[in-house]
Formats: C-alpha cells, structure tokens, sequence
C-alpha cells in the first residue's frame, strides 16, 4: 500500500488508476491485499471508485480554518465561565482506578429488575402515548407515599397532585432556580454543596450566597443572619448524606432550620439524592415536617436505579408549583412515558426492597474498606468524618498541597479522583478531594491509597 499511495501523491486529481488485475501483477499481491489497499485508501479520502468506470484519484483539499468570531460578538459575553464537564464526568481509561465518579457501579444495581421493567414497558401502552406533564399518576402517587409515609401526626402529607415527575433532578434544579429564585435573586447554599447545584444557579443567573456546613448541618443562627442580611428567599440544602461531605442533619438543627425559613417567609430546596443510600442511619426528609409548603423536595431514582432510567421528582405546593410545572412544559414539554413505566415498575417489585437492603451492606463494606485504606496507607489524607450514608468520602489535604499538582500526578498513576474546588460556591477554603466508594473494582482500595499516600508524601516533602 505504501507504493501505491505514494503513486497517488503524484498522480494527477482524476487520475485512473490500474484494474486491480494489474495492481496484483505489479505489486505481486494477492487479490486480497490489493483489495484491502483500496479500501484503506478509499476511507483515507484519497481515491474514489465509479462502480462499472474504474477507480480515480481524488482532488486533494486543503482544509480551510473555521472562523467562529462572528459568533462571539452575535453572543456577547457568558453568563458565567463554570466548567460544564466538572472531573465527576470525565472518562474512565480500562485500567484506572476510577475514585472520581458519581455513579454507583453496575454490580450495585438491580439489573434484573431494570432489564425486566424494561421489557414490560417496551409492549405497555406507554410506549406509544404521550404522558402528562406533570408525569404518570401511578408515579406521582408513588413519591407522594414515600414522603408521606416519614410525616409525623399532625402533619398533613402531600397528595400526588403536588408531584411533578422529572426526567432527572439536574433538570429540576434548574427549573426552581428559575422559577423561585429568579435572575439576579440571591439564594443561600451550603458550602460546599452538590457542583451540579452550583452549575445550575450560575445558568440561572442567580447570585449565590455560601453558609458553612458542619458535622450535623449549619448553624441555624448563621443561617438567620444569612436571610436577614441578603433577603433571600431560599436556601438549597442537603441534609441526608450531602454532596460531598456525606453530613447528615442532626434532627435539631433540621427543627430549627425549617423554623428560620418559616419566619423569613423562604423556602428550603430539599436535595434527596441520597435517599436510597442509608448506612448507618435512615434517611429522615425534612419536607415531611412541612405542610406550610415552605420546603420544595427534589427525589431523584437516577443514581440508586440506573443512570440510564433517568426519572425524579418535585414536591411543592401552592402557587410555587404552578410556577414550577410552568417552567417544565416549556422545557422538556414532559418525561418519557416508558422511562416513567419502567422506573415505577421497579420500585414497586418485592425485589425492590430486597435490593436496597443488600446495598446498604455493600457500601457499608465499600465505605469502611476505603476509609481504613486511607488511614493505613495516605495518613496525611484527613477523613473529615465517616459519613453515615451516601457514595463519598471528603478528604482533607495538607495545606501546603498542590491540588491541581497532586491530582495530575495521582493520574499519572492511574488513580482518578476529583478535586474539591468544584463543591465550593465561592473560594475552597483548603485542599479537597471527593472519592467515591461506590465505583468498579473496590479490591483496588488499598493500592490507590497507597498511591495517594506516597503522592502526598512527595508532595509535602
């Protein structure tokens, strides 16, 4: 092939070249080989064959650069600069030791369930109708139980009517931020909180306001002084098994929170990502103590069902519903009937239940087989605490740390974590890493804490 492409570079544009017969007699090839040369070369762009005329050399064309500028000025300048591919996302090489992501492993998903649902959903009427906005009633029935199942007496619980079903809590994010806050509003977050929160308030337009998050939660005092001093009219919060520490709320400080939205007139947007991933404990939402409608709930299935069946939901009440749903039709119009089949199917199997209680023990195992390695391997990596639930663990770095460095070279030794700078709404206020315990391959625990250990050690010499 060498020979012959090196004809073709000095042939003529339209050139003919020889039946393949003389190719082989030439070259003494074989058929075959000749045949395999034409079509490389085919695919390589450098000749074209005319079935019935024969095969020419084609017009080299000599790639002009693109010239987008004009788009810039068209555009003006962004809204905001936050990357929209944070390290959570990136891709995994084969051989890595991937501690960077968000997604629990497929070895911790019910597949039997999913591929089944799956199935029933492909020959179910929902795949050929379109489903209400606000999503299937069976499904809005389903998280409207859930939630009112953890309501206390005296507690009025929501009714499906108050669910709107999302394709995905990112989308939902977006849609409160939009529809509650408004652009240029201030909203009070955690810090550091959920980077996708973060992201989306940016795109929003809304300017945000950090309040620093301990072991059990804020401080309700500085989350009242935050409300006077801004006059927001929300905060966004995890309080079961937060993005990325793992805190969960201690049940005084949830009280005493709801309280200070409740005398601010605001509202607290409730993240339930982690519900399905209790440990140590069990996941207690604090919208099921509010039936002021001053908590606005977001439930997710995508991470403890399938990545693939992307389905949550919203629980509001009142006029800030209306206003929410208002924003999802003119968005997503409404979510995939068969996703919304499938999802629904699987959380209401006896195997659904069964299936959880199997994961609360296999990232107990996880969890403690990561935070032991550490401590035996990387002793300069600080565990802020050990989180009773969710998929992380929030480690400390020495001061003196170089993240970006540090990271790169973690890389290099096919160890993948994810800095902390992204969970941070304003300035880091020191050197984080986020690993994840629920990801492929937790046997390799022990040699990536042996790499971040030996990396933090040449590091901090």
């Amino acid at each position: 092939m060498v020979a012959l492409r090196e004809w073709i570079a000095i042939a003529p544009a339209g050139a003919k070249l020889p039946s393949t017969r003389s190719l082989v007699i030439r070259y003494e090839a074989s058929p075959v080989t000749v045949q395999k040369a034409l079509r490389t070369l085919s695919g390589l762009g450098l000749i074209a064959s005319r079935p019935g005329v024969g095969t020419f050399v084609r017009a080299v064309r000599t790639a002009k650069p693109s010239d987008f500028g004009w788009q810039t000025a068209a555009l003006g300048s962004p809204r905001n600069r936050f990357s929209a591919s944070p390290a959570t996302m990136r891709p995994t090489p084969a051989d890595a030791i991937a501690l960077h992501g968000g997604y629990p492993d497929r070895d911790l998903l019910p597949e039997r369930l999913i591929r089944a649902a799956l199935a029933r959903a492909g020959r179910s009427d929902a795949a050929f109708t379109r489903s209400p906005v606000a999503g299937l009633p069976e499904l809005q029935s389903w998280f409207a139980s859930e939630l009112a199942t953890a309501a206390p007496v005296g507690v009025t619980p929501p009714l499906a009517g108050d669910v709107i079903v999302l394709p995905g809590s990112q989308s939902g994010l977006s849609s409160i931020f939009r529809a509650l806050v408004t652009d240029g509003r201030p909203l009070l977050i955690e810090s550091p909180s959920y980077w996708g929160a973060i992201l989306a308030a940016a795109q929003a337009g809304v300017r945000l306001v950090p309040i620093a998050s301990g072991p059990t939660g804020p401080d309700p005092e500085n989350v009242a002084q935050a409300f006077e001093e801004t006059g927001a009219r929300a905060f966004y919060v995890q309080p079961n098994y937060a993005n990325p520490t793992g805190t969960q709320w201690s049940a005084g400080a949830a009280r005493q929170i709801l309280d200070v939205a409740r005398t601010y007139g605001a509202f607290l947007i409730e993240d339930d990502w982690a519900h399905d991933f209790g440990i140590t404990t069990d996941p207690t939402p604090v919208a099921a103590k509010d039936d002021n409608g001053n908590v606005v709930y977001i439930r997710s299935l995508t991470k403890s069902v399938s990545p693939a069946l992307r389905i949550a939901a919203i629980i509001a009440r009142g006029p800030a519903r209306e206003r929410i749903i208002a924003d999802r039709a003119a968005a997503s119009m409404y979510v995939s009937g068969v996703l919304q089949a499938a999802a629904l199917d699987i959380i209401t199997q006896p195997g659904w239940q069964t299936h959880l209680r199997g994961l609360r023990q296999q990232l107990r195992s996880r969890r403690d087989l990561l935070a032991d390695s550490l401590t035996q391997h990387a002793p300069l990596a600080h565990i802020t605490a050990i989180p009773p639930g969710g998929l992380n663990l929030w480690v400390r770095l020495p001061d003196t740390t170089d993240l970006p460095s540090f990271t790169r070279e973690c890389e290099s030794n096919n160890v993948l974590v994810a800095p902390g700078g992204e969970w941070f709404p304003a300035e880091p206020t020191g050197p984080f890493i986020r690993l994840n315990y629920s990801g492929p391959n937790p046997g390799a625990y022990p040699e990536a804490a042996r790499i971040i250990g030996r990396t933090l050690e040449k590091a901090n010499n």
